[in-house]
């Protein structure tokens, strides 16, 4: 993993100038790549490249960046791994298409590829995470490019007509041109407050975007704006899959399975530095572990964080899995004074607002699996690709019901329900107890009545999902000036021949996917110095994933089925089969105690109009709610309270730095 930035065109400010601001650029870097630092100007194109290394393939001299081609013609940097650039090497051999090779990283691979075939073509048959910059000497063409499933970042933008086009991993790198305006983009603030991250192509900066996964964006020389276009499709591999489900036993479908997922194991587990996986437990991440464990000659090194509050912990059910597995098992019980010294460290570790409040145990985990080693696998993508959230049952179940319903009837029942205060849906709940159905036995019914009733109007099930999934249903009202380009659903492709599930599931993996669950662990993790792979996203086993019809995936009230079945075959059930526990801290407790007084203060409704991002009232109606114990605030509060947090920062002028592993776990 690596950190990468440039800049080509604007007003040239003289080599010196621009390499000191290349060299700014690669500080605000530098916790992404602390092991090789340099930078590389074309003058004469007015082009400047900034790398950092974080080591992981070929240690020496002959991996260093940025690197040029053999002949010369190309310089990239480069940011991520490609897995099978072996086997990319043995065909351009066979071909006699390469001269001699200088070292062994997967960069130089890339790029006798890319000599060979062509970019395009090249990344066809890349099998990788990664976000590049190519720079064509010959045809003075800038090409960024960003992996399939948008697992490693890359932000570009021209702010200005007469400025520079601007690119790098993170918007901080963007920053220390001389050029950069931080004017904030209020759609982005907008989405921030329906999702709690801001999706792709938005930045919150204006004039800054994030290119979208699986993309191409082309620059040539003396061209205002580039061309983007797609070298792969996540909605169409999806579709496909639907359309020519496979034919197979529910066995050999397993077997299948277990043997893509492996290839894909195998195929990230090669490193010249030490390598581990995170393991929580679930069926995801214990999966990969366990069969990692079966291809390592030794003992896996796993990592686990412990919290002291029962409903939050998971510890205990990962130590059981690993003593079974026989792996090298580390783990750390976080107090709540720990994990809550992570949150003033947000803001500069994400960079942009960013509110999914599992990014404080993510970070945690992070830094306490680089203290031992330098990669690290994860189980994400499990979920999305094999139908693990249960809101996909939920929402499916909820739209067969009411479907059929005139929407004026649905609207008056909505009306009726939210009537009625939430303290006294809690008392029905809990009077009610066992003879509740399931779908009903919430902790705080009231809570998910008053969230839930208002979608009984939706349109579609894409809207109900919508609904489903934002935390403020009308973000506009809030942000002054506000204004939303885009939902969730009105954003992706038409996936058609889809049913409800699936369509859930396919509009996660092209949205929710890259920009919350991938940023998240990118950024706690390359904040430490730490590389994260995801064996899940091998884009062979996403091709495969979506061929399998949906009752291997989920059956009745059970998720994940089919690699359910694949883990029996390595965990005892009792290990595993238990609720779903999610990645969290209680954040519900922390605002009304220890934190409230840091909340209010950011919540302070004079500073709020001083400002001018958000209306005050509907924020403080909610805060005072949440204190009352009326209802549970705590995910639309955490949007406001992180990007408050992260305009603080901003004027503090935020490092570039992030914190110390060591400072992170110190105990």
């Amino acid at each position: 993993m690596c950190g990468i930035a440039g800049f080509v065109g604007g007003r040239w400010p003289g080599r010196r100038d621009a390499a000191a601001t290349l060299g700014r650029m690669n500080d605000a870097l530098r916790h992404r790549g602390p092991d090789q630092s340099d930078l590389w100007v074309d003058e004469e194109s007015g082009l400047g490249l900034a790398f950092d290394r974080l080591s992981i393939i070929d240690l020496s001299p002959a991996g260093y960046q940025p690197m040029h081609s053999a002949s010369g013609r190309y310089v990239i940097i480069f940011n991520g791994e490609i897995y099978n650039h072996q086997d990319l090497r043995d065909e351009l051999d066979g071909a006699g298409l390469v001269p001699v090779w200088r070292g062994h990283s997967d960069t130089e691979s890339l790029l006798g590829a890319i000599e060979a075939w062509g970019l395009r073509k090249s990344l066809e048959r890349a099998t990788g995470m990664f976000a590049f910059a190519l720079w064509d000497r010959l045809e003075k063409r800038l090409s960024l490019a960003r992996d399939r499933l948008g697992e490693k970042p890359l932000y570009y933008g021209r702010q200005r007509p007469d400025g520079p086009f601007l690119f790098g991993s993170e918007l901080k790198a963007l920053a220390q041109h001389p050029d950069f305006m931080r004017e904030i983009d209020r759609r982005a603030l907008t989405l921030l407050l329906r999702y709690n991250y801001v999706p792709a192509p938005f930045s919150i900066y204006r004039g800054v975007a994030k290119l979208p996964p699986a993309s191409i964006l082309t620059l040539d020389a003396g061209s205002r704006e580039p061309s983007i276009k797609q070298y792969w499709s996540g909605a169409a591999v999806a579709q496909a899959g639907v359309e020519a489900p496979l034919a197979l036993s529910e066995h050999e479908a397993v077997d299948e399975l277990e043997r893509l997922l492996e290839a894909s194991i195998s195929r990230q587990m090669v490193a010249d530095v030490p390598l581990g996986a995170f393991l929580s437990g679930g069926v995801d991440s214990s999966t990969v572990v366990a069969l990692m464990q079966r291809l390592s000659p030794r003992p896996v090194k796993s990592f686990t964080i412990g919290f002291h509050e029962k409903d939050y912990d998971e510890a205990g059910h990962a130590k059981a899995v690993a003593r079974h597995l026989g792996t090298e098992h580390t783990e750390f019980y976080v107090t709540p004074a720990e994990a809550r010294a992570v949150i003033p460290k947000l803001p500069q570790v994400y960079d942009e607002p960013f509110a999914d409040s599992s990014q404080i145990p993510t970070y945690l985990i992070s830094a306490l699996a680089q203290r031992h080693v330098t990669v690290a696998l994860s189980g994400d993508g499990g979920d999305e690709l094999f139908g693990g959230y249960t809101r996909y049952r939920l929402t499916a179940g909820m739209w067969d019901k009411i479907a059929s319903i005139p929407r004026p009837f649905r609207a008056a029942a909505a009306r009726a329900m939210t009537a009625v205060p939430p303290s006294a849906w809690n008392r029905v709940g809990q009077a009610a107890g066992g003879m509740l159905p399931a779908i009903l036995r919430f902790d705080r019914l009231g809570d998910k009545v008053h969230k839930g009733a208002p979608l009984l109007s939706s349109r579609s099930v894409d809207e109900l999902y919508e609904g489903m999934i934002s935390l403020w249903r009308d973000p506009a009202s809030v942000v002054i000036s506000g204004e939303e380009p885009f939902g969730e659903t009105s954003s992706l492709p038409a996936l058609e021949g889809l049913n409800a599930i699936e369509r859930m599931m396919a509009m996660d993996m092209l949205g929710y996917l890259p920009d919350d669950i991938l940023t998240k662990v990118d950024r706690a993790a390359m904040a430490v110095s730490l590389e994260t792979r995801v064996p899940f996203l091998d884009h062979h086993l996403v091709s495969f994933a979506w061929r399998l019809p949906l009752h291997l995936k989920v059956r009745g009230n059970e998720t994940k089925w089919i690699l359910r079945q694949l883990l029996y075959r390595h965990v005892p059930r009792a290990l595993i089969d238990r609720a779903k526990m999610g990645f969290g801290v209680p954040l519900n407790s922390w605002l009304r105690g220890p934190l409230r007084e840091w909340a209010e203060e950011l919540l302070d409704e004079g500073r709020l109009r001083r400002e001018g991002y958000f209306r005050p009232e509907p924020i403080r109606r909610a805060w005072q709610a949440h204190l009352s114990g009326r209802t549970d605030e705590q995910y639309r509060l955490w949007g406001v309270l992180m990007f408050q947090s992260w305009l603080e920062a901003q004027a503090g002028g935020m490092s570039g730095q992030p914190a110390s592993p060591a400072a992170a776990l110190a105990s």
